[in-house]
């Protein structure tokens, strides 16, 4: 009977961290890459209700090319300077 590689192994993911500034609720929205980890993004969404996350959340995950569900805000929910962690 042939072996089936062990549980942890699958459980294995790879994250990366990416640093962001963002400008809520800007007329225009745009995306300036400064380095492979870090972005300046302007969203015409505004600070509320969390809309602005979100939609700077949908624009990492675009830049990725990952589901937005594999991208988390892990610092700076309430701030204009956010980390980020990716999975790959």
């Amino acid at each position: 009977m042939a072996q089936s590689a062990p549980l942890w192994l699958y459980a294995i993911v790879r994250k990366m961290y990416v640093k962001v500034l963002v400008t809520p609720g800007a007329k225009k929205e745009t995306v300036e890459k400064l380095s492979d980890t870090s972005f300046e993004i302007a969203v015409r969404e505004p600070a509320e209700r969390n809309l602005a996350n979100r939609r700077v959340v949908s624009i990492i995950a675009g830049q990725f090319k990952v589901v937005p569900g594999k991208v988390r805000i892990i610092n700076g929910h309430r701030s204009g300077s956010k980390m980020l962690s990716v999975e790959i």
